[in-house]
């Protein structure tokens, strides 16, 4: 994450500097945080996407206290559009890119890029790398989850991915979901025969960290810049058995809140991490599912598919206890 140190390191320098200059160090800060959510935001998206799919396969509940252990793994695909950006020199007040007016950038998801920024400030010249990303089409993420049967159909989850590192970026996942069977309402409610319908919500806390060697900037040492994500889901589901294999479909939304917080040590870490309170971000997003379940005696496989501005497979396996 070299490049990212050098970013950082520019940032956090200008931010403390006291001196009058002929560009101000705020114009800079502004730069250099577009640059940083530019980067950062596909992964955010994406981040839902996979958070949030997976929670369940079937509009049928649980039988009251009957349990369910279930391994899973998420297949995230990246379009390109996503692996990266465009930048302009018009988009800046301080910055330049070295010999060009425009440039192609990668997202968190992009490859390496030759792209250059430069500038001056405070009567200094000084350039940097554009940050690299993990140059990844498709990302993996397993996770664990236990689900109970509650009364009057309904059903409590709790997931748990443990942390994965790609590269030098550690990503981990906590959740907990909730589903509730409508067609216990409805006069034609058999399980084995009859469309079942349900409704589910879901919150996971994302947490993703970009670690780096420590940077020395006399107020504060930076050594980490960790994403801190709270996710919502709400979704209405709907299945229906053909013997040991069963259909499903569902259409939901989820938001997302994003915080962007340095790690290290320091008298002015404080102020470095309310400058990066200016880049969180908040977003809703609508997504849908359909897969299948296939039944057998204690277990059952389930595939998924997840599609909206990202596409998502889902694949696990449910053995009830």
């Amino acid at each position: 994450m070299k490049k990212i140190t050098s970013l950082l390191l520019l940032c956090s320098l200008f931010i403390f500097q006291n001196s009058k200059a002929q560009n101000q160090p705020g114009d800079l800060v502004d730069d250099i945080l577009l640059i940083a959510d530019q980067f950062a935001k596909p992964a955010a998206s994406a981040a839902a996407y996979q958070a949030n799919s997976g929670w369940f396969s079937s509009a049928i509940a649980l039988d009251k206290w009957e349990f369910e252990i279930s391994a899973n793994g998420n297949a995230l695909f990246v379009p390109k559009s996503e692996q990266s950006f465009t930048v302009s020199n018009n988009n800046f007040k301080v910055l330049r890119i070295k010999n060009s007016t425009t440039g192609i950038v990668p997202t968190a998801f992009g490859k390496r890029s030759d792209v250059v920024y430069e500038g001056e400030i405070l009567g200094q010249e000084f350039e940097f790398d554009a940050i690299e990303g993990i140059d990844k089409s498709v990302v993996i993420h397993p996770f664990v989850q236990l689900a109970v049967g509650l009364p009057y159909e309904t059903e409590f989850a709790m997931r748990y991915a443990p942390e994965i590192t790609i590269g030098e970026v550690a990503v981990s996942t906590v959740g907990f979901g909730l589903k509730h069977n409508l067609s216990q309402y409805f006069r034609f409610n058999d399980p084995d025969r009859d469309l079942q319908l349900a409704v589910s919500g879901a919150y996971n806390i994302f947490d993703v960290g970009y670690s780096f060697q420590p940077v020395d900037i006399k107020i504060a040492t930076l050594d980490v810049i960790d994403v801190d994500a709270n996710l919502w889901m709400a979704k209405a589901l709907a299945s229906k058995k053909y013997g040991n294999f069963e259909v499903f479909g569902g259409l939901g939304a989820t938001n997302s809140n994003y915080d962007y917080i340095m790690g290290g040590s320091g008298s002015g870490l404080a102020d470095v991490n309310n400058a990066l309170l200016r880049i969180g971000d908040s977003q809703t997003q609508f997504k849908g599912d359909i897969g299948f379940n296939l039944y057998y005696d204690w277990f059952k496989f389930s595939t998924m598919i997840t599609a909206g501005k990202f596409f998502n497979l889902n694949m696990g396996l449910h053995f009830r206890i």
